[in-house]
């Protein structure tokens, strides 16, 4: 009975009643008399040309219970830019997007990189941290959730849901990771997260024994979702890798930082589905074969930190187990999916582990190959420390471009 309210580790939040979206609205909009609520949106340009964007934003368009809307905005020129201040200008909370490859943030960028304090790599992690600058310059939030752009079947109770347990003042959470069925068209989706990361924490328990790090994460029930919520204060001190590592290093930052006790997840949705990357067998650098690296190399590097010793023969080792495991847990997997009548491709879910496997051990060999790496952007709080003015420069820049200044 007891993982009714807890799953191993951290509490977990059961969408038991279906509680009605009016009813959780209601509460949030009393919340935020106290706590003002915030949301910030990563997205690529090219994602204000497909549906799923419209979509969230028409609902968002709904919620009157948030003070600010941080929009971060990559590979987007000057007319990009315009167009996509058009396009979420029907937003009618306060909103701002960070226009990341504009004149006035590449130079404050090209400052931050004179100094090594500036992320060595584009992606949704760089994107998430500038926008996180700017939350904290901001300052008009206490409570802040962060989600996706191409989740095709949004809807807003989600954000309701994930923003609930960190906006309730009675309440003292500070972080919380929202999770969900995988299910879409009548198949299972979320290859990496069934397939590589859980059998991947099982191989990792089997041959370090059960580290609270590796209990901790195995609790989360999706950890590699995109949806999270936190408390303003848990941003400043933050470090999180820019690549597709994010996720697990969100956890990873926020278990260094709290107790369990603070942290939670919460059911957010019945049917979830967003655009699904291929696994680009042939191509490293792109796809679920690159992701699933960068979520390799993310998991290694914490548990250097922990003290935890690998080589060659470790990853070769790890490599083997966890490919065991994965073909064990695909086993499980197809017994609940004919079950509930869903479809199951055994052979490309066996192609998958069989380059999970082969991602697992190139991130070991390209962890051990770059002992000086620096694989995290640094906390807001050291940026601040080396340029105590760097955020409302940044805040200006942003108001700048929004008012039309381009």
């Amino acid at each position: 009975m007891s993982d009714f309210y807890q799953n191993g580790i951290i509490t977990n939040f059961h969408n038991l009643t279906r509680r009605p979206l009016e009813a959780l609205e209601s509460d949030l909009l009393g919340f935020s008399k106290r706590r003002p609520m915030g949301l910030i949106l990563p997205s690529l340009y090219s994602e204000l040309e497909g549906p799923a964007l419209t979509r969230i934003i028409d609902q968002l368009s709904q919620v009157e219970y948030l003070s600010e809307i941080i929009i971060g905005l990559d590979r987007a020129d000057r007319d990009q830019f315009l167009h996509a201040r058009d396009f979420f200008s029907r937003l009618p909370q306060r909103h701002r997007i960070l226009w990341n490859d504009g004149p006035r943030l590449k130079a404050l960028d090209a400052e931050l990189a004179a100094e090594s304090l500036s992320p060595q790599a584009p992606g949704k992690g760089r994107n998430v941290w500038f926008c996180s600058g700017y939350a904290i310059a901001s300052s008009r939030t206490e409570a802040i959730a962060l989600h996706d752009c191409d989740i095709t079947t949004y809807d807003r109770s989600m954000l309701a849901r994930l923003l609930y347990p960190v906006a309730n003042p009675h309440f003292n959470y500070e972080f919380c990771k929202g999770y969900y069925a995988r299910i879409a068209d009548g198949k299972l989706n979320g290859r990496v997260g069934r397939l590589m990361v859980t059998p991947l924490l099982r191989a990792l328990k089997r041959i370090h024994g059960p580290l609270d790090y590796l209990n901790y994460l195995d609790s989360y029930r999706y950890p590699l979702s995109g949806e999270f919520a936190m408390r303003a204060d848990v941003l400043n001190d933050i470090r999180i890798p820019s690549d597709w590592g994010l996720e697990i290093g969100v956890l990873s930052e926020v278990h260094r930082n709290y107790s369990t006790k603070r942290l939670c997840q919460v059911d957010i949705a019945d049917n979830y589905d967003h655009k699904h990357q291929p696994l680009s067998p042939e191509d490293a650098s792109t796809g679920l074969y690159r992701m699933s690296t960068d979520i390799a190399k993310a998991l290694y590097r914490k548990l250097a930190t922990l003290g935890v010793t690998m080589s060659e023969a470790h990853f070769r080792t790890l490599k083997a187990t966890y490919y065991r495991t994965a073909l064990d847990i695909i086993e499980n997997y197809y017994h609940d999916a004919m079950m509930n009548g869903l479809k199951v491709d055994r052979h490309s879910e066996e192609q998958a582990v069989e380059l999970f496997a082969q991602s697992i051990m190139e991130a070991g060999v390209a962890f051990l190959e770059s002992p000086r790496d620096k694989p995290f952007i640094p906390s807001w709080s050291r940026v601040q420390s080396a340029f105590p003015d760097m955020l409302e420069r940044m805040y200006d820049a942003v108001e700048a471009d929004n008012r039309g200044d381009v």
